[in-house]
């Protein structure tokens, strides 16, 4: 192999300076476990205590404790991946609990059972929808409000199967149409469109976005969460041919990095779906099992047809987000995502009551989050804020974004008041 890529030795492969090179000895002092807690709780004591109103992909909801007991029982935190049916089927069973309960809030035939990240799950439907549009084509358009962090990893997935990404304008907090209609031509393979967008704002035209999608026989992707879904109308029925998003807001809290994705499509997909997905059926006593049905990864059977590289999975997330959902059931989780308009509606208007602040600054339906405009630049109110315990965002000179949810509700009061202060 090293023949094969001109080089001399496995050394050659790799660009380390030399200053960061191992020498056989690490150098660290040797701790007894009393001194070795006592150095890491004072390095932990380090960190600001600030109350966070942040979100713009990472949202804090209350994790109830019956997913902390259920998801650390030993034959779920130890397990692997699932290819031994017969000893695996409690596991089984709640990740197609998981694909149920997306399937049920898209509207959509197939869900796999986790991928990675929102981001992730986005590169992938950009590759399904490369893969199964009749016609050629080799562009994905994205809102250019898109997190960066996700239109990065979406532009590393595309750049091998020789796509380009472009940016749609937004207005007001959402998709500019006209001016997307605008982009959109027969060199399309996917729209993609947000709702709640970064901004916390409700796309109110999602299934004029996959008109326009469908009209250059490209595919309408949707990015969401289940929380959220719960409360908005179905993707299926706005013309949404694939659903992706971030599932960690149920049983997961703010991790700042870690995540759950979520993948959903129409069932003609199904053949093209990454991942794995679990299936339901009978075995020889004729009880009902489960196992894994699809498994288009390159590691398994698949090799050169896969439709993925993907070789890990969030299984054990996606079991935590199926308990947390069970346990709020169809009305917890509606109430929650009610809560999720309530929240930021009234803290926006106690907030546009302040001397030097408008909020939100969208007129439109706002999600867990809104954007303020301040007359004091953005980064001053952040800074005074911050010295009162409080974290938000700044995301322009004169704007911050504020994030509120059952987790910091408690919260607002001080918050407001720091708000006025600050302000």
């Amino acid at each position: 192999m090293l023949d094969a890529v001109g080089a001399d030795s496995i050394d050659d492969l790799f660009d380390i300076p030399e200053s960061v090179w191992f020498d056989g000895a690490f150098g660290i002092d040797a701790h007894t476990e009393r001194e070795a807690r006592r150095e890491v709780e004072g390095t932990l004591a380090r960190n600001d205590d600030l109350t966070e109103f942040l979100g713009r992909g990472h949202y804090a909801h209350y994790v109830p404790s019956v997913v902390d007991d259920l998801s650390g029982r030993s034959e779920f935190l130890t397990s692997y991946t699932q290819y031994q049916p017969e000893v695996t089927q409690g596991f089984l069973q709640a990740l197609f609990e998981y694909q149920s309960l997306l399937v049920e809030l898209t509207g959509l035939g197939v869900a796999n059972c986790s991928m990675y990240d929102a981001a992730t799950a986005l590169g992938e439907a950009a590759l399904l929808a490369a893969r199964v549009r009749e016609t050629t084509g080799d562009t994905v358009v994205v809102p250019d409000g898109l997190r960066a962090e996700r239109e990065s990893v979406l532009r590393n997935y595309v750049a091998g199967a020789d796509l380009a990404v472009e940016t749609a304008p937004m207005a007001d907090g959402t998709l500019d149409v006209p001016a997307l209609r605008e982009l959109v031509d027969d060199d399309t393979v996917l729209v993609y469109a947000e709702s709640p967008t970064t901004r916390g704002t409700i796309e109110a035209s999602l299934a004029e976005i996959a008109d326009v999608a469908h009209e250059h026989d490209a595919l309408f992707c949707l990015g969401s969460d289940p929380v959220a879904l719960s409360l908005l109308q179905r993707p299926a029925d706005v013309g949404a041919d694939v659903v992706v998003g971030d599932a960690s807001v149920l049983g997961l809290g703010t991790a700042y990095g870690m995540g759950l994705g979520l993948f959903a499509c129409r069932e003609a997909y199904v053949r093209q779906v990454p991942g794995r997905l679990v299936g339901a059926s009978t075995d020889a006593a004729g009880k009902r099992a489960y196992t894994l049905t699809l498994q288009t990864r390159e590691q398994h059977i698949r090799r050169e047809r896969a439709t993925s590289n993907i070789c890990t999975n969030q299984a054990w997330l996606a079991l935590r987000a199926a308990i947390h959902a069970a346990w709020l059931g169809p009305d917890g989780l509606v109430d929650l995502a009610e809560r999720m308009v309530e929240l930021p509606r009234d803290l926006a208007a106690r907030l546009d009551a302040i001397t030097g602040v408008r909020a939100p600054v969208h007129d439109r339906h706002h999600f867990r989050e809104f954007v303020a405009h301040t007359d004091q630049p953005a980064g001053a109110v952040a800074d005074a804020l911050e010295a009162e315990g409080f974290a938000v965002h700044v995301v322009g000179e004169h704007e911050v974004q504020v994030c509120v949810t059952d987790a910091n509700d408690a919260h607002v009061e001080e918050f407001v008041a720091a708000f006025e202060g600050a302000a």
